[in-house]
């Protein structure tokens, strides 16, 4: 392999790492909150709101179902709004945030209907406020599965980012199309696939790791 194929793979591992993690942290700032919002306004549930619960979970729903290609080519207008560009590490962050949103706020509302009725009930009969019931005793029970779920997203966003060489975006993905696709280069092909493999797996289970140590603590 080629000494500028490398040092290309080489930059192409950290601008993956790059998007991904900006990406995950930025899905997380607006997910989280909205998979709180549709927890709390399910039915049975502390601030139950049929209403409210319908139009954010019909929202999540419909951004959830838009094939991540797409909605690269969808957010090139809003990408370039937001950054600038619509090419690039920095561009890419962008549709990677907007595709992980509803992933995040399907997996956080599900990790915290794992938590025991129970707990709730006996936090209600003590006289917790419902915002202290929410901080004390429904997120700390949800973490060990907010942690697994967490693990899952990143991978997500990991294989969003090598989609996004399709359309101009920086990391693993642009390699692996422009110099393993387009020039027929095998070798490279395969490397990216197997080093996007090995973060997936890698991520995978520390994110299982953290799950198990906090669930025995």
């Amino acid at each position: 392999m080629e000494a500028f194929v490398q040092a290309a793979i080489i930059k192409g591992i950290g601008e993956t790492l790059q998007m991904t993690f900006f990406g995950t942290l930025f899905s997380y700032v607006i997910g989280l909150p909205l998979g709180v919002i549709l927890y709390l306004s399910a039915k049975g549930h502390l601030f139950e709101n049929k209403t409210v619960n319908a139009v954010v979970g019909t929202l999540v729903n419909i951004c959830r179902s838009l094939p991540f290609l797409i909605l690269l080519v969808l957010l090139i207008p809003f990408t370039r709004f937001v950054v600038g560009s619509s090419i690039g590490t920095k561009a890419t962050i962008v549709p990677l945030t907007v595709g992980a949103i509803p992933i995040v706020a399907r997996m956080v509302e599900s990790s915290l209907n794992e938590v025991p009725a129970g707990i709730i009930e006996a936090a209600q009969s003590m006289g917790a406020s419902p915002l202290f019931i929410i901080v004390n005793f429904i997120l700390p029970e949800a973490v060990p599965s907010l942690l697994l779920g967490g693990a899952i997203n990143i991978a997500t966003v990991l294989g969003y980012s090598a989609m996004a060489g399709v359309i101009g975006g920086g990391g693993l993905g642009a390699i692996a199309l422009q110099y393993g696709y387009y020039r027929y280069e095998k070798t490279v092909l395969w490397v990216t696939v197997a080093l996007l493999i090995v973060m997936v797996m890698v991520i995978q289970e520390a994110g299982v790791r953290m799950s198990k140590r906090v669930r025995r603590s």
